[in-house]
């Protein structure tokens, strides 16, 4: 048994607690959350703390597998050169992979990170995640533009969801401009037809997307043309990407849309229209690192959608850590308070992965993992606020 006294305990689930005291087993099971010692621990130990003490973090959006390419591509060379850059690196020696990934596992393990939603090409981190000390779902990632290929993709992304299991794990398309109208309903037709099979999807990263889709203008004709892709069968849309492909995604799944640097009011009111279960997440490092610009976060708010937070991976961020992403939301977004941001680290993200009666709450009964964060000016984040895992 621990007990754990900090200046402020921020349950989630309730109002911060002053002086707040956290009760543990050996286990890191929750036995109580109160501001007394409860009276069948009076002879264990309290840990003082300075600073605030919140569930474990939970990053809905990584990529593991990409860690590799910490530091090789540029930033600031906008989402069409990042992904000629990707395509260029992310192929290399197998064992640089997986050490790079499993580096990257640990350092979110240090960062506070308790679980998280990581897509995946490829088999090069089942073994990691099924050693890990994180909770994972693996989004096995289809992408192909073709309507002709779309069979052989989809079925290439069943062999894969298989190399993962019995671990958490699910099929799920890229992109809009990565995925073509007959991928998309095979994937529907899977998740119509499965009882969970939770979707994330890479959403309105750049201008050049909704071009693309208004007009079939702008640099994803050029990305096409790079990689020998011959696509004069599509047609110009008349609306946006979102718009676009929402109705090809299924109601019965969760739905998590990723980035969306460049979504407006009129989409998320499209979003409204229809039955499904949407999530939002921002990643705020990224989104800096490849377009030099963030989300309009304050459309978001009070729209009464689950936001999540994710650190995108290693290629367009310099580390994985939840409240690094935090940091970066409140510089630019400074109404934005630390209860409501731990809202989306925390409770929010392990709702949308479905591990909510476990994890992103600090109650009773649940081990959500403990973080500790010190360094705040008056709950503010600083340039030296840092988080340090307890549990």
């Amino acid at each position: 048994m621990k007990i754990f006294k900090a200046d402020y305990v921020f349950p989630v689930c309730a109002d911060p607690i002053k002086n707040g005291i956290i009760t543990v087993d050996d286990s890191g099971k929750i036995i109580s959350v109160t501001d007394q010692i409860p009276l069948a621990a009076e002879n264990v130990p309290v840990e003082q703390l300075s600073g605030i003490i919140c569930p474990g973090f939970v990053n809905t959006h990584c990529h593991v597998e990409l860690s590799h390419l910490q530091g090789k591509i540029s930033p600031n060379n906008g989402l069409v050169n990042f992904i000629k850059d990707i395509q260029q690196y992310r192929n290399t020696d197998s064992k640089e992979i997986e050490a790079a990934a499993a580096k990257a596992d640990n350092d979110m393990y240090v960062n506070g990170i308790v679980a998280v939603g990581d897509i995946s090409n490829s088999n090069a981190t089942v073994a990691i995640k099924a050693g890990s000390k994180l909770y994972y779902h693996t989004f096995v990632e289809t992408f192909g533009f073709l309507p002709n290929k779309a069979e052989e993709i989809f079925n290439n992304g069943l062999a894969l969801l298989k190399e993962f299991k019995p671990q958490s794990c699910s099929i799920t398309p890229h992109a809009p401009y990565s995925v073509s109208k007959e991928l998309f309903k095979l994937i529907k037709k899977y998740c119509d037809t499965h009882a969970k099979n939770p979707i994330s999807m890479h959403n309105q990263e750049c201008e050049d997307e909704n071009k693309f889709y208004r007009y079939k203008l702008g640099g994803f004709n050029d990305l096409y043309q790079h990689f020998g892709i011959d696509i004069s069968y599509f047609k110009p849309q008349a609306r946006n990407s979102l718009q676009s492909v929402v109705p090809l995604l299924s109601g019965r799944q969760d739905v998590l849309l990723v980035h969306n640097t460049c979504t407006n009011l009129k989409d998320i009111y499209f979003i409204k229209r229809f039955d499904h279960k949407i999530h939002w997440c921002f990643c705020p490092n990224a989104n800096l690192y490849i377009e030099g610009r963030l989300p309009k976060v304050d459309l978001f708010l009070d729209q009464g959608f689950n936001i999540t937070l994710g650190t995108d991976s290693l290629a367009s961020n310099s580390k994985l850590c939840i409240l690094s992403e935090m940091f970066a939301l409140q510089q630019k977004f400074p109404t934005l308070s630390m209860e409501k941001m731990l809202q989306w680290a925390t409770i929010n993200g392990a709702n949308y992965l479905g591990i909510g009666k476990e994890k992103g709450t600090i109650e009773a009964g649940k081990t959500p993992g403990l973080n500790l964060i010190t360094g705040l000016d008056d709950l503010n984040i600083t340039a030296d606020t840092k988080v340090k895992r307890l549990i």
